[in-house]
């Protein structure tokens, strides 16, 4: 206390000085002590009312604990009391055991007449049922089946607990009831036939639907309460567990297997696109059916079936298994493509499972491939063997095709520049096109190999095509004649290749990825390098033929100078009146003739070929006019015809009149003698004179 005491006074002490620092302070002494007093006053009178407070609670629990020792007092009074009754009752109970025998002979009996009006009813009972099941009264049809069950499993079950050994009695129950079971397997019936029309049920009626469901629901806890009990008394009535609910979602499922498989509607035989079809009734079809779910028949059953996933799960099983059906056919190119695309694509796209009316219930993310990545593999080696079959023989028909034109008679057709060009480069790349997109509906990675297979084939392709680019022009060369529009389709040639080049340029852009590029451009062979020789070669042919026609039009013009030449000479525009004209004329002829010869011979040298002598005619000709001895003159003139066999008579005539010295009967004695012989041409003769037209001069003419 002492030490309290202390403590005390130095917290009033402390507690003073804090108030009395100032001198101010000094005149509030008195109102200090009166707000201490207050305080004390009011913290004594807290103290003494808790104090009392303690004690009454005090005073209660001592009160209570004497009642609770006297309440365990008399407890122990009565048990001692009870347990010396126990002890003096013991013999009494044995004595009364046939009394508990009693008790449940009782009891059977009561079971049994309680359910006499039940089993003098049961033929009735058996019809009221069946005419109800008929009439698609399915539940009340049950109710009475069930009343029909309870009243057989009861007799049973109380004979099982009399005597389980005497097989008499229960065969001559279950007899009795017979009809039961088959009343039971019709209600089945009837129920399956409901839930196979599920989606059409809950649409048209629901409540049919719903009635189902509660008659499952109905059995589903008979089953339990039954398999309860044999776990106790080890009996269980004929026919349990029916487990309908385990046959309701067999039924679904192998509903919705048929529903698939029937959708097939043609045959390859009937329909080239029957599987696009069947997969687009698949595709409809499968999404209907579970938006009805998801609105309808979700309504008609409890949630802990969680109908629209366990339907989900087994329209996703179904599916697969018809996938599977049809990657194991022999399919074709376009349909593995059809197949494919459906599987990979369409199936998680939002014209299926990603509608907007399946979220947030179907994540297209979780969901199982329809098709094992295995079998997508072997359907796309499948599709890569064939895709290479078709694009050759597709290539090599195109070039067929392509063939044929450059032998026409007519001009190639002309782009929007003027520039000639054949089909054949929009022909080979609209396929190629084609395959591309319809590579990139399934995959990149497709994508990408059906470009570098188009590229390697347009490799193959390249070399068959530079060779017939060869073998045309050598058949031209052997006969240049044709084709007529040689060198218009060689053109066309040439900037296919341009077109070639551009194309397959325009395709990596477009079709292959920036980070792949280089190394499937390095992967393949040189297709521009194969263009390029093809175009270099076509430019080749055509100067070529730049050069044979230039050969031809120096011949061409040789010979028609050379005619020229002669028709001035036999229509008398150079006129002799003397033999010593007719010398210097003749020897001017033959200056003339050598240098004709020298300047064609001189065009001909820069082409490696030699002329011809046509120039050897105006030779001929001029010795004809020199000759001096006007008795030789028939036989320079028979030797001038058979050199030169297409020379007429009139052309003889001429030039006799351009000597100016032949007299009429000269002219016309060896015009005649002439005609009777006349000479042959050689195979390989040119006719010079066939083309001069000198004046008409018959022998009537010359007479007069």
């Amino acid at each position: 206390m002492k030490e309290t005491d202390r403590e005390a006074v130095a917290t009033a002490v402390q507690r003073v000085a804090g108030m009395l620092q100032r001198p101010d302070q000094l005149e509030k002494v008195e109102q200090y002590r009166r707000r201490e007093a207050r305080k004390k006053a009011s913290v004594e009178a807290r103290l003494k009312a808790a104090i009392q407070s303690q004690l009454d609670g005090v005073r209660t629990g001592l009160s209570q604990l004497h009642t609770a020792l006297s309440d365990v007092q008399d407890i122990q009074r009565s048990l001692a009391d009870v347990s010396k009754d126990w002890r003096q009752s013991i013999n009494t109970i044995e004595s009364l055991r046939d009394v508990k025998d009693a008790v449940v002979r009782h009891s059977q009996l009561a079971a049994a007449v309680e359910n006499l009006k039940n089993i003098f009813s049961v033929p009735e009972i058996v019809r009221e049922t069946q005419d109800l099941i008929e009439q698609g009264e399915l539940l009340q049809a049950h109710r009475k089946l069930m009343d029909l069950e309870c009243s057989r499993d009861g007799l049973m079950y109380e004979q099982y607990r009399m005597d389980s050994g005497n097989a008499r009695d229960m065969t001559l129950i279950h007899s009795y009831f017979g009809s039961t079971q088959g009343l039971s397997d019709e209600l089945a019936k009837q129920l399956w036939v409901v839930l196979q029309r599920s989606l059409v049920t809950v649409r048209r009626d629901p409540t049919l639907l719903v009635s189902v469901v509660r008659i499952i629901e109905r059995e589903e806890k008979i089953d339990r309460r039954i398999l309860d009990r044999k776990k106790q008394t080890g009996f269980i009535p004929p026919g349990r567990p029916k487990n309908w609910k385990e046959k309701m979602f067999a039924i679904l499922e192998r509903t919705v297997t048929t529903r698939i498989e029937g959708t097939q509607a043609d045959t390859r035989e009937s329909d080239r696109m029957w599987l696009v079809r069947h997969l687009e009734i698949i595709r409809k079809c499968v999404l209907d059916d579970l938006i009805v779910t998801r609105n309808l028949m979700v309504q008609c059953f409890p949630p802990r079936y969680q109908i629209f996933r366990s339907l989900l799960n087994v329209y996703h099983q179904a599916l697969s298994t018809r996938m599977q059906e049809l990657a194991s056919e022999d399919l074709e190119a376009n349909e593995i493509v059809s197949l494919l695309t459906w599987v990979l694509n369409t199936y998680t796209s939002a014209e299926m499972m990603g509608n907007a009316e399946l979220a947030p219930e179907v994540d297209v993310g979780v969901l199982e491939p329809l098709l094992s990545p295995n079998v997508v593999s072997e359907l796309l080696d499948t599709y890569m063997s064939t895709l290479t079959s078709n694009i050759i023989a597709w290539l090599r028909k195109a070039l067929e095709t392509d063939k044929k034109d450059w032998v026409k008679e007519t001009e190639p057709e002309a782009d929007q520049d003027g520039y000639y060009q054949t089909t054949l480069p929009a022909i080979v790349f609209q396929m190629f096109e084609q395959n591309l997109q319809v590579a990139a509906q399934i995959s990149e990675d497709l994508k990408t190999k059906v470009l570098v297979l188009c590229l390697q084939q347009m490799n193959s392709f390249l070399s068959r095509y530079k060779e017939e680019v060869q073998l045309y022009r050598e058949e031209h060369l052997r006969k240049r004649q044709h084709p007529h529009c040689y060198v218009q389709y060689m053109i066309a040639l040439i900037n296919n290749c341009q077109t070639l080049k551009e194309s397959i340029v325009s395709l990596k852009r477009k079709y292959l990825q920036h980070d792949t590029e280089e190394g499937v451009s390095l992967s393949q062979p040189s297709v521009d390098g194969l263009l390029d020789a093809i175009a270099e070669e076509g430019c080749s042919s055509l100067l070529e033929e730049i050069f044979l026609d230039l050969e031809r039009m120096i011949a061409e013009a040789h010979r028609r100078v050379v005619q020229e030449y002669l028709r001035a000479v036999l229509q008398k525009r150079i006129s002799f009146r003397s033999a010593e004209e007719r010398k210097e004329g003749a020897e001017r002829m033959g200056r003339e003739a050598e240098q004709l010869r020298f300047l064609f011979c001189k065009l001909a040298s820069g082409f490696g070929e030699e002329m011809d002598g046509h120039c050897d005619t105006i030779v001929a000709v001029a010795e004809v006019i020199k000759l001096t001895d006007p008795s030789l003159l028939y036989l320079e003139v028979s030797t001038l015809v058979s050199k030169y066999p297409d020379i007429r008579d009139d052309h003889i005539g001429a030039l006799l009149a351009v000597r100016g010295d032949a007299s009429r009967d000269m002219k016309q004695t060896i015009i005649e003698t002439l005609e009777q012989g006349p000479a042959q041409a050689s195979p390989d003769y040119v006719p010079i004179f066939r083309d001069i037209a000198v004046p008409s001069l018959n022998v009537a003419k010359l007479l007069k």
